[in-house]
């Protein structure tokens, strides 16, 4: 099964495919981690930004999306066009989406700590909090 681990900062989306089988993580390549969304006010670009990220989950057989979730108020809240967002992928047809707060996410990675460092990866280091938040999901 294919997740694909979402982070979310500003008006990007962030991504990381990761598997996991028989115990063992691979990593799938993926032709675009960095998804912008424009015009956050224009129904179409929004209609278009979906339709990109649907394509792109059909094509690498992802089964389930996993998205940080950022809190609505405090210092770290997340913004509209950020809300936006996850909306966009959470209404995605046939994809099973969840979001994972900070401390679960912590939680799982302290109880099953990541087999190798992060720069061992081969993934660029934007993509870090996408990561954890896949292997927190295939960890639980």
């Amino acid at each position: 099964m294919i997740t694909c681990g979402i982070e979310i900062k500003g008006s990007e989306i962030i991504l990381c495919l990761l598997s996991k089988e028989d115990g063992f993580f691979q990593l799938p390549d993926c032709r675009q981690v960095r998804h912008a969304l424009q015009h956050p006010n224009d129904a179409e670009a929004v209609r278009k930004f979906q339709f990109t990220l649907k394509k792109l989950f059909e094509d690498y057989k992802v089964e389930q999306a996993i998205i940080r979730e950022r809190p609505t108020k405090g210092k770290f809240a997340g913004g509209a066009v950020g809300f936006k967002i996850e909306a966009a992928v959470q209404l995605i047809e046939g994809l099973n989406v969840e979001l994972i707060n900070n401390a679960t996410m912590k939680e799982i990675i302290k109880e099953n700590p990541i087999p190798i460092s992060f720069s061992e990866t081969g993934l660029r280091a934007f993509q870090e909090g996408a990561f954890q938040v896949a292997y927190a999901a295939l960890s639980r």
